[in-house]
Order: structure tokens, then C-alpha cells, then sequence
């Protein structure tokens, strides 16, 4: 059934214009707060969706500004039969071109057939649905989509609650999963204490299909419901299609389901009745799931299917839906000077393998890219001392740490280069004890990126041992023995120092009241980073050297070191 090929949002609440050509799968929002997702999907869910009216005020045009009218246009492809035919809509098919994205006016063999549909509201606040054709223009023809044809293209829209698609009413999922209908008002006139029970009966032979759709789906979600029956809602007070809804074996409605259950079943639902209507909006997928859940929805909609069961247009804030999905499936959408723009992280193995890590960089505005785990662990130690000093956290500031995990000199680069050419705000924090491509490194600062270094030569346990005052060595000294020993510790200044220099000399020398000596300084770096056994190597550590012993000792510290330092941070704030 139709899937949307085009979107033209036009004055509609925080958007001045923006234009879309959505994939045929899995299409998920990402963006900053107010940035426009929600917004994006109400658009397509007014165009489309099965209603005849839609209440506008003034606050849904773009600045408020009634003189320029609210345009929604949606196109749609992958058309049923009688969608195409000359006795339907002849003169408004239109043709698109998918591999150069393009709409053309005359439908083509070499060309998908498509129909445009335009939703206008002017400063009346009165809304009006019609099809857009150029060749029905120049005739003075003008028309709509006919209802019966505009309720199967009709999104399916999961919001907050689901419950509306658990009974039978007027744009429910349950009337798209077979032909079969429930005469309600027949069991309606019996005996008041029997009609539960009466209609009951008559339902399950009348809607047997679909029930039995029903308990299939819940049982791949792992939604207990038991046997299911189509009985009459007890609550209801109308005499509506929407009298009748599902209840579980013990005669309870599954409108009592939890949040999270009733939207997991319904969206299930939806892949049933694909052959129907084959969209589906959701926003803040997560709501209400816990995160297993939450990865069986995104199986159960087709995200890891080669041919895409339904379209999705989703809205996320969640590192767990963004897991799970690939790169050509996430859609960033920036706000710019006068327009909003969606760019789409693709699926090379850099952007992939960042989403696996650390999909929460996709929902940050800054990105800052380290080059290893020692990296992000001091800077999470700073800023949680900044914090207990009364400084807004990185996190508050929309800042993300991103371990690039070492290797060549130029992975930083290659890893925020990624990030910027989305259109993050990024920066490095490297070693500099091996240089990058000079090439690599001026591209990547010449589009914008930000390189923050340690001084030259020097990797961070290097610039540790170099730029702290003697008392912070001391603990650092002292965490390394705590960690691993005297013995290990020993060794490895000995390895380190060719036999020159061991644990007892260093212990003694830093008892002294004299400054420790630059050569013992480079030892103690030296030693500290052996591979079989570093002292400080991991997240964790670093974290505890950062928050307790840099942090505090900071403004003591070598200047150039306490600098590299407060660039980062300044950075961060800005």
C-alpha cells in the first residue's frame, strides 16, 4: 500500500519550510529539543490522516504570522490500482524519480506514478485538503482524495495512549486486519445482564480472523493476554463500532493495558495490516517500554528486514532505539537559517560502529572525540568537580565524550570528521606524542572542528607526570601502589629507567622536601603507561585521578598542561 515519497512543510509551528524525501522503511527523528520532530510528524498525521476537520489557532503558523498560509504536501507512491486509474485520478498522477529524487508533472513509464496531496490552512483557520496537479490546474479542476481511499492511506499514529486501537471505531488498526465486522446493536437490545455474554458469543465467530491475528502478535511480543474475546466495553456509553474492543480471557478490557504494552501490540497490529495502510507515526517510541522491549518493537516493524514491512516516522530520545537501528534509518534534523534540513548518517563503518558505542553522541549537540578511554575518564572527573563547585555539568551543556579507541594517529579525525560533516559541533582531545596527517588535520579544523592537544611528545600519562605539582605525583604514586602493588610498581620504573631507578628511590625522593626532578617525572610517565600493565588506563581510574587529584591540583599545574585542560572546558561552555 502507498508509502510517502515527499514532504513539504511550509509556516507550520516552529518550521518556516522544509523538505524531505523519506526512505521507504524505517525513518527515525533525531534532533535537540523544539528542533521540529514532533512538529514533522503532526504535519504528516494532518495531511493524511482519516479526519474531515482539524482545529487550527494562530500559535500553528510559523511566528504566528496568519498572513502566510500553512502548507502540508505529501506524496505518495507505491499506489494501489484503483489509485492510478484515469476514472479515479487521471488528471493528478504525476510521475517521481527516485534515483535523482525528483517530481515531474507527467507520469512515465521509466517514472513511479504518484499523487501529491496538498493540506492548506489560511488565516481563517478553516483547513482544506486537495491533490495537486499542474495539468488540473491549467483546467480549473480541483478535488480531493475520496474518503474511502483517504481512510486505507490513513497513517496509523501511536501516541501516548493506544488504547482507541484496541476497539473496533472509526480508524482503528483492528478494522484494517480483516473485512469481518461485528453487528453491535443487535446484542445490544437483549436482556441488559445477558448482552455481555450474548454478544460475546456472536463475536467470536464474527471476528474470529482477527482475533486470532491478534493472539498471534501478542504472543511474538510477549504480551500475555490469554484466550481473547471481542465483548462489549462495559465503559462505553454509545451505541459506536468502538462499543466493541478486545478483553483477555478473565473478561478485561486490553485498554487496561500498560502504556508501554498497549503501544508494543498495536504497532504489531500495524505489520498485520500493512496490505491496508502500510505507515505508521510513533512518537517517543520508547514511551512507556523498558529497553528489551523497546528492541523487540523496532524488530517487529521490520528495522532488520532487507524489504521494509511498514514505513515508520518516528521520534526518539533514546540511546536504545538508536542502537538498534543503522545509520540510512536515522534522520538529523537541523534547524538553519530559515529552514529545517534532515541529513542521514549513512551506514559506513565509522558511523555504524559510533552508533553501536555510543549512540548517545547522535542525541548531543557537541561531540567531544578522545582519543582513548583514559581521555573520556579524566574529563568525566574534572567536570565532576566542576560540578560540586557549582559549575553546569558537560551533560547540562549538551556535551557527549566519545572514545575513538586509540590506533592510528588520524582515527580522531576520522571519527569527528563523521560527526561534522552531520553537522555536530565537535572537537579532539589527543596525544601528541605521534603526529597526524597534517592534511587530515587542517581539513578536518578548516570545517569547523576544534583540536585540543597535549604538548608535544607527550601522551596524557606523560603530561600527568610532567604538569602536576609534586604532592598530586605523590598520590598518583601512591593510587599505583593501591592498584597493583609495590612489587609490579617496582618493576616497571625499573624496566622503564634500564635498572637506574626503582620503586624505594622514587618513594624517596618524593618524600624529600625538594622539587622532584624532570627526569624522575618522565620516568614515572614512562613506567606508568607499560602495556602488559598500566597504572591508570581505563575509564574508571581516570575518573578517580580526575576528579580527585587533577581537578583540585589544577590551578598549581604547569600552565601549558592546566591550559590544554581549560580550552576543553571553555570549549564545552561556549
Amino acid at each position: 500500500m502507498a508509502r510517502i515519497r515527499h514532504i513539504l512543510i511550509e509556516n507550520f509551528r516552529g518550521i518556516k519550510r522544509f523538505e524531505w524525501f523519506p526512505s521507504p522503511g524505517i525513518n527515525c527523528l533525531v534532533g535537540a529539543g523544539d528542533s521540529g520532530k514532533s512538529t514533522v510528524l503532526d504535519a504528516v498525521d494532518c495531511c493524511l490522516g482519516a479526519r474531515r476537520s482539524i482545529p487550527f489557532n494562530d500559535a500553528d503558523f510559523f511566528e504566528m504570522d496568519v498572513s502566510k498560509p500553512i502548507t502540508i504536501v505529501v506524496t505518495l507512491g507505491e499506489l494501489d490500482d484503483s489509485l492510478k486509474t484515469l476514472d479515479s485520478y487521471g488528471l493528478f498522477v504525476r510521475g517521481f524519480d527516485s534515483k535523482h529524487k525528483k517530481l515531474e508533472e507527467e507520469p512515465d513509464h521509466d517514472l513511479e506514478t504518484v499523487l501529491t496531496v496538498e493540506l492548506r490552512v489560511t488565516n481563517s483557520l478553516e483547513a482544506e485538503w486537495s491533490l495537486v496537479s499542474e495539468r488540473a490546474k491549467t483546467q480549473d479542476l480541483r478535488r480531493d482524495l475520496s474518503w474511502g481511499d483517504r481512510a486505507k492511506i490513513a497513517p496509523t499514529r501511536i501516541g501516548t495512549m493506544a488504547d482507541h486501537h484496541l476497539g473496533w471505531g472509526r480508524g482503528s488498526v483492528l478494522n484494517r486486519l480483516s473485512e469481518e465486522r461485528a453487528d453491535a446493536s443487535t446484542a445490544l437490545a437483549q436482556a441488559a445482564r445477558d448482552v455481555r455474554k450474548t454478544f460475546g458469543d456472536q463475536a467470536e465467530k464474527q471476528l474470529e480472523k482477527a482475533l486470532k491475528i491478534v493472539e498471534e502478535t501478542a504472543s511474538e511480543l510477549g504480551i500475555s493476554t490469554g484466550d481473547l474475546k471481542a465483548m462489549l466495553d462495559v465503559h462505553s456509553a454509545s451505541l459506536t463500532g468502538n462499543t466493541v474492543c478486545l478483553h483477555d480471557d478473565a473478561g478485561v478490557p486490553l485498554r487496561k493495558l500498560g502504556i508501554g504494552s498497549a503501544r508494543l501490540l498495536v504497532a504489531g497490529l500495524q505489520r498485520k495490516a500493512s496490505k491496508e495502510s502500510a505507515i505508521l507515526i510513533a512518537d517517543e517510541l520508547e514511551h512507556g517500554l523498558e529497553p528489551h522491549r523497546i528492541i523487540r518493537l523496532i524488530d517487529s516493524l521490520g528495522a532488520k528486514e532487507s524489504k521494509p514491512p511498514l514505513q515508520v516516522f518516528m521520534a526518539t530520545h533514546s540511546p536504545v532505539v538508536l542502537r538498534e537501528l543503522s545509520g540510512d534509518q536515522i534522520a538529523l534534523l537541523k534547524p538553519l537559517a530559515g529552514k529545517h534540513e534532515v541529513r542521514v548518517p549513512g551506514c559506513s563503518d565509522e558511523i555504524q560502529g559510533t552508533l553501536r558505542l555510543y549512540p548517545e553522541a547522535f542525541l548531543a549537540p557537541s561531540i567531544l572525540v578522545c582519543e582513548g578511554a583514559s581521555e573520556v575518564g579524566l574529563i568525566r572527573g574534572i567536570d565532576q568537580f566542576r560540578v560540586v563547585k557549582g559549575r553546569q555539568s558537560l551533560s547540562a551543556l549538551g556535551g557527549c565524550l566519545v572514545d575513538c579507541g586509540g590506533g592510528r594517529p588520524e582515527s580522531p579525525f576520522t571519527r569527528a570528521a563523521a560527526f561534522e560533516a552531520l553537522g555536530y559541533r565537535t572537537a579532539i582531545l589527543r596525544d601528541n606524542d605521534k603526529q597526524a596527517d597534517p592534511k587530515t588535520e587542517k581539513q578536518y579544523q578548516s570545517a569547523g572542528g576544534a583540536v585540543f592537544e597535549w604538548r608535544k611528545t607527550l601522551c596524557l600519562e606523560d603530561e600527568l607526570f610532567q604538569g602536576l605539582p609534586k604532592e598530586a605525583i605523590q598520590k598518583l604514586f601512591e593510587l599505583a601502589i593501591q592498584i597493583h602493588g609495590e612489587a609490579l610498581v617496582d618493576a616497571h620504573i625499573r624496566s622503564a629507567s634500564s635498572g637506574s631507578s626503582n620503586g624505594k628511590t622514587v618513594e624517596k625522593e618524593l618524600a624529600a622536601s625538594t622539587q622532584l626532578a624532570t627526569s624522575t617525572r618522565k620516568l614515572l610517565g614512562l613506567a606508568s603507561r607499560t602495556k602488559s600493565a598500566s597504572w591508570f588506563k581505563n575509564v574508571r581510574r581516570m575518573e578517580f585521578i580526575g576528579r580527585h587529584i587533577v581537578a583540585p591540583s589544577l590551578e598549581k599545574s604547569d600552565k601549558d598542561f592546566a591550559s590544554v585542560i581549560n580550552k576543553v572546558f571553555a570549549w564545552i561552555e561556549k
